[in-house]
């Protein structure tokens, strides 16, 4: 049997989709709970996302420690409430004693919070990118090897302030953790820069109509700075270009995502040209990239280049795997050691080294990049710089970063 196939049928057998004589509990095995959106708005998102975790299982042949790893499935629509329930049938129902995700941003703080609940259960971050799911009251068993959001920003405030001369900016981004943390990330190097921003419109996951909200954009700003994913992001883009929209676009991570970049439409010539920032950088050539790249598009369904949220699931998954060579795949201890060794855990991605700080959230390279066409006609995001081993708080001072305060709607303001 293939390792694909191997793989294909641990999880139809731990999600119940095989024939009744087909589901057999396999003695020797460890089980490991993946949750994603495979409903919703960013359903997209949640399918790229279960392409990384099992790009990464497949690296390792499917076990670890001479033992099978199943992969057990729960699904949310980007709402804490689906992802707690979906956690909780994970961990209380099917057993699982490790967690790779949620996807979302409201849902890692859920989750991290649902954690603290479970202490003899190991959760690692899919790719949600929420600040406080990690900054503040973080739970002792939540890894994230994934960084945050405002982490992503490193360098974009700065590169359109000093080499795209913008100086005021309006922003558009989904009503919840993860954009206000990506918004903060951006405000925090452009408002120091000198940059203002006196328009911010917050719109709910699963918008269709975006009309009143691009009415609302101020005419005399330099460029709208855009934190949407999904099909919100497409919706947004598409009637952005039919509304002949011709401010420049500032991209957050998610907007400028493979998720998004391989949609069809007008939007692509409103798209191309937009800087952004974020943990991954689709032209780059790193021999660890590349053969990410090419191990990763072996998948069914696979983009043209992972989107950062194979990349994230990838990350945290190849952390559980390598935490569990570490120990001989034993969690007898209730996974006291596990954690420890996942604590302590160093090791070289395909965008660079990752580490932890002592909140568990990850220190990694972050990659500045702009919207081109490559030779093929696909929508990828050229590396401009690399911003090496940004920490969390963005290499201020712990208790100067802290004072900054949690991030919201209102914070940080510049106007």
């Amino acid at each position: 049997m293939t390792i694909a196939r191997r793989t294909l049928l641990a999880l139809t057998m731990a999600t119940g989709l095989t024939a009744p004589s087909l589901v057999l509990a396999q003695s020797d095995s460890i089980k490991i709970g993946l949750l994603a959106t495979f409903e919703g708005a960013f359903t997209v998102l949640g399918e790229d996302a279960e392409r990384g975790a099992m790009t990464a299982l497949e690296e390792f042949g499917g076990t670890v420690a001479g033992k099978q790893i199943e992969i057990v499935k729960g699904s949310s629509d980007a709402s804490p409430d689906s992802a707690v329930r979906a956690a909780r049938k994970l961990v209380e129902q099917d057993g699982v004693k490790i967690l790779v995700g949620p996807l979302s941003g409201d849902e890692g703080i859920a989750v991290k919070d649902y954690a603290k609940t479970h202490p003899d259960v190991t959760f690692l971050n899919g790719s949600s990118a929420a600040q406080d799911t990690t900054l503040r009251e973080p739970a002792d068993n939540f890894f994230r090897f994934s960084t945050d959001g405002a982490q992503w920003m490193a360098g974009l405030g700065d590169y359109v302030y000093n080499e795209k001369g913008y100086r005021t900016v309006a922003t558009v981004a989904e009503d919840y953790s993860f954009p206000y943390t990506q918004v903060f990330g951006f405000m925090a190097e452009f408002c120091k820069a000198g940059g203002t921003v006196p328009s911010k419109s917050w719109v709910p996951i699963g918008n269709k109509d975006y009309s009143s909200v691009i009415a609302a954009i101020p005419d005399d700003v330099d460029a709208i700075y855009v934190a949407l994913g999904g099909a919100d992001a497409v919706n947004f883009l598409s009637q952005y270009s039919d509304a002949g929209g011709q401010a420049p676009l500032i991209g957050g991570s998610i907007t400028v995502d493979q998720t998004v970049l391989t949609a069809k439409g007008r939007m692509r010539d409103v798209l191309i040209g937009t800087p952004a920032a974020g943990p991954t950088a689709d032209t780059n050539d790193a021999e660890a990239w590349k053969t990410f790249t090419a191990e990763y598009k072996k998948q069914d369904g696979a983009f043209p280049s992972p989107s950062l949220f194979a990349h994230a699931y990838y990350i945290n998954m190849k952390a559980a795997i390598l935490a569990l060579e570490e120990v001989g795949g034993d969690l007898s201890d209730d996974g006291a050691k596990f954690r420890a060794a996942l604590a302590g855990l160093e090791f070289d991605t395909p965008t660079g080294k990752v580490s932890l700080d002592d909140n568990r959230n990850a220190v990694a390279d972050m990659y500045l990049t702009e919207v081109t066409e490559a030779d093929d006609g696909t929508l990828v995001n050229k590396m401009i710089q690399v911003t090496p081993q940004v920490n969390q708080t963005l290499g201020i001072k712990a208790d100067e970063f802290m004072a900054l305060g949690a991030v919201s709607r209102e914070n940080p303001s510049c106007p």
